[in-house]
């Protein structure tokens, strides 16, 4: 890191403290710029600061650019058969189905899945797609549209994500967000959405942590019915000592003061998101930072991305983080054992970095192991065309689908409907 990325990362962490000692003294307007810059860092995924590309073009451009790409970009707009399933505290958790195609449906039941199954007629095999943090269903834009019609799928939103309602354990009862809620959450959904029938489960980052968490609390379930599992850019555990690419310094100051500051902010909700507003260029440069690392990412994906990011309330970011710290589903990966599996991470992920994927497949010997060069946290949005192949190769596997069988073209800017 260089001395001037020291000196930013020493800048966000004093400005954490700032904002703390701005909300005690009841000083929140002084400190709504402020806020802005720690916000736009959780958000992102990192509980840290993070340095800058300097600013080339003028705000009133850069803004004009944003819209530009909000109302010309495809991606995040596709949409399939919407449902609703219901959490155990009540939440409404949103879902979409994509159905297989049903002319391609006879082809997709192979004797293997005779076999296994023991049916006649056996249901086909349903892809269920969990997200990360502080994102939606729509981060598996590019998947989504290469497997459409393909194989049958679901993607839902985490709750208090995307167009999930806000937890009602956290909104009612001020009860804290965990993994293992997510886990139940998700049973929630696959008993809505794909009550029977071979299931693969696909996560992303904290959706990987909520496939771990199903495993945990429903072994049964991934006995019975699951017949494949990805894991993409995910951990099983020990998330606390992640450095975000950080010196040590930068990384224990900022955890220091971190949660309270978080805690904080997510009382003055309101008036913080107006200052995310006003920090916008700097918010798309810390997610540029920890989303990706190629130099040539596509300008619509990278506002795609920042899009689906500052979508997420404060408040939603202050709850769910102190849920990754406690988060520890080592012994879960047992249930996966005899499973086809994937493993795939991006060799720049700041975020969860890719030791932590390398670690469950050396607990999984069997799994796949995928490492992307020039690739971070969001992978399956800066090289869709690797994620697409080896999620493809899953499924065939699995018997998800026909070996012959043509995935689509990774759905690079496809919004057209199957048919």
């Amino acid at each position: 890191m260089s001395e001037s990325s020291a000196e930013v990362v020493a800048d966000v962490a004093s400005a954490a403290v700032a904002v703390s000692a701005a909300g005690a003294a009841g000083g929140w307007r002084r400190a709504t710029g402020i806020a802005g810059v720690a916000i736009g860092v959780v958000a992102a995924g990192a509980a840290a600061g993070v340095a800058l590309e300097r600013m080339t073009v003028g705000r009133g451009m850069r803004q004009k650019a944003r819209l530009a790409l909000d109302s010309a970009g495809p991606y995040g707009s596709l949409r399939g058969m919407p449902g609703k399933a219901f959490a155990d505290d009540g939440t409404e958790l949103y879902y979409e189905v994509d159905d297989l195609d049903e002319e391609a449906a006879p082809a997709a039941i192979g004797p293997r899945r005779r076999r296994l199954f023991g049916r006649k007629s056996p249901a086909p095999v349903t892809v269920v797609f969990s997200h990360g943090y502080c994102l939606s269903q729509d981060s598996w834009h590019f998947q989504r549209a290469a497997l459409r019609g393909v194989v049958r799928t679901v993607h839902w939103d985490q709750r208090s994500h995307g167009r999930s309602g806000r937890g009602v354990a956290q909104t009612r009862d001020d009860e804290p967000v965990t993994i293992e809620q997510l886990g139940r959450d998700l049973k929630a959904v696959i008993d809505a959405a794909a009550p029977e029938g071979p299931l693969v489960l696909v996560g992303h980052s904290m959706g990987g942590m909520t496939v771990m968490a199903l495993a945990d609390q429903y072994p049964e379930l991934i006995r019975e019915r699951v017949v494949g599992v990805a894991f993409v850019g995910t951990s099983s555990g020990r998330l606390g000592e992640v450095n975000y690419g950080l010196p040590v310094a930068g990384v224990n100051a900022v955890r220091r003061v971190l949660p309270g500051v978080l805690k904080a902010l997510g009382q003055r909700a309101e008036l913080v998101e107006k200052g995310r507003r006003a920090t916008a260029d700097l918010f798309a440069g810390i997610i540029k930072r920890y989303s990706f690392a190629s130099r040539d990412v596509d300008p619509a994906v990278a506002r795609f991305a920042e899009r689906m990011i500052e979508s997420t309330p404060i408040d939603v970011v202050a709850e769910y983080y102190p849920a990754f710290n406690d988060h520890d589903k080592t012994e879960a990966l047992v249930h996966f054992t005899d499973l086809p599996l994937l493993v795939l991470a991006g060799v720049q992920d700041l975020v969860t970095p890719s030791e932590h994927s390398e670690a469950i497949a050396d607990l999984l010997p069997d799994a796949e192991l995928v490492l992307v060069p020039d690739a971070g946290h969001l992978v399956m949005l800066e090289h869709p065309e690797v994620v697409t192949d080896r999620l493809a190769d899953l499924l065939t596997r699995t018997g998800a689908v026909p070996a012959g069988a043509t995935v689509k073209g990774y759905g690079s800017t496809s919004t057209a409907q199957p048919g």
